[in-house]
Protein backbone atom coordinates (compact mmCIF):
# COMPACT_ATOMS: atom_id res chain seq x y z
CA UNK A 1 0.00 0.00 0.00
CA UNK A 2 3.05 2.30 0.96
CA UNK A 3 3.99 1.60 -2.79
CA UNK A 4 0.96 2.61 -4.20
CA UNK A 5 0.85 6.03 -2.07
CA UNK A 6 4.57 6.76 -3.23
CA UNK A 7 4.08 5.82 -6.94
CA UNK A 8 0.71 8.16 -6.44
CA UNK A 9 2.80 11.54 -4.98
CA UNK A 10 5.48 11.27 -7.06
CA UNK A 11 3.02 10.88 -10.23
CA UNK A 12 1.70 14.56 -9.40
CA UNK A 13 5.31 15.92 -8.75
CA UNK A 14 6.07 14.13 -12.04
CA UNK A 15 2.88 15.68 -13.88
CA UNK A 16 3.25 19.24 -12.73
CA UNK A 17 7.32 19.18 -13.57
CA UNK A 18 6.67 18.18 -17.20
CA UNK A 19 4.17 20.86 -16.80
CA UNK A 20 6.22 23.38 -16.23
CA UNK A 21 9.27 22.15 -18.24
CA UNK A 22 7.45 22.16 -21.38
CA UNK A 23 4.54 25.03 -21.53
CA UNK A 24 2.68 23.61 -24.16
CA UNK A 25 1.40 20.58 -22.77
CA UNK A 26 0.79 22.22 -19.29
CA UNK A 27 -2.87 21.76 -18.31
CA UNK A 28 -3.16 23.76 -15.27
CA UNK A 29 -1.85 22.76 -11.70
CA UNK A 30 -4.92 20.97 -10.79
CA UNK A 31 -4.65 18.71 -14.31
CA UNK A 32 -1.37 18.14 -14.37
CA UNK A 33 -1.75 16.53 -10.62
CA UNK A 34 -5.07 14.72 -12.22
CA UNK A 35 -3.14 13.39 -15.06
CA UNK A 36 -0.10 11.99 -12.84
CA UNK A 37 -1.61 10.86 -10.20
CA UNK A 38 -3.22 8.35 -12.73
CA UNK A 39 0.03 8.07 -14.47
CA UNK A 40 1.91 7.65 -11.37
CA UNK A 41 -0.33 4.70 -10.29
CA UNK A 42 -0.24 2.89 -13.44
CA UNK A 43 3.84 3.22 -13.52
CA UNK A 44 3.86 2.03 -10.16
CA UNK A 45 1.42 -1.21 -11.29
CA UNK A 46 3.58 -1.45 -14.33
CA UNK A 47 6.62 -2.14 -12.09
CA UNK A 48 5.22 -4.04 -9.85
CA UNK A 49 3.35 -6.57 -12.38
CA UNK A 50 7.17 -6.67 -14.06
CA UNK A 51 8.71 -7.95 -10.61
CA UNK A 52 10.60 -5.25 -9.99
CA UNK A 53 9.38 -3.30 -6.84
CA UNK A 54 7.73 -6.76 -4.74
CA UNK A 55 11.77 -8.24 -5.18
CA UNK A 56 13.36 -5.18 -3.75
CA UNK A 57 10.68 -4.94 -1.09
CA UNK A 58 11.01 -8.70 -0.21
CA UNK A 59 14.92 -9.13 -0.51
CA UNK A 60 15.19 -6.54 1.82
CA UNK A 61 12.33 -7.77 4.50
CA UNK A 62 10.16 -3.92 3.74
CA UNK A 63 10.85 -1.25 2.08
CA UNK A 64 14.43 0.36 1.42
CA UNK A 65 15.82 3.35 -0.09
CA UNK A 66 15.92 1.67 -3.01
CA UNK A 67 12.63 0.46 -3.24
CA UNK A 68 11.50 3.72 -2.36
CA UNK A 69 13.86 5.47 -4.78
CA UNK A 70 12.52 2.90 -7.67
CA UNK A 71 8.87 4.16 -6.93
CA UNK A 72 9.61 7.54 -6.68
CA UNK A 73 11.16 6.85 -10.23
CA UNK A 74 8.67 5.05 -11.57
CA UNK A 75 5.61 7.20 -10.18
CA UNK A 76 7.55 10.60 -11.77
CA UNK A 77 8.36 9.14 -14.94
CA UNK A 78 4.32 7.30 -15.42
CA UNK A 79 2.71 10.58 -14.32
CA UNK A 80 4.85 12.67 -16.51
CA UNK A 81 4.60 10.78 -19.97
CA UNK A 82 0.98 10.45 -19.13
CA UNK A 83 0.78 13.98 -18.44
CA UNK A 84 2.51 14.76 -21.29
CA UNK A 85 0.44 12.30 -23.76
CA UNK A 86 -2.70 14.31 -22.57
CA UNK A 87 -1.19 17.68 -23.24
CA UNK A 88 -0.38 16.46 -26.70
CA UNK A 89 -3.79 15.38 -27.73
CA UNK A 90 -5.95 18.32 -26.05
CA UNK A 91 -3.13 20.62 -27.96
CA UNK A 92 -3.79 18.71 -30.83
CA UNK A 93 -7.31 19.03 -30.58
CA UNK A 94 -7.64 22.76 -29.86
CA UNK A 95 -6.00 23.49 -33.39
Amino acid sequence: MLELIIGLISGAVGGNVVGKVAPKLDMGTVMNSVAGIVGGGAGSYILGMMGAAPAAADAAGGMDIGAIVGQVASGGVGGGVLMAVIGMIKSAMAK
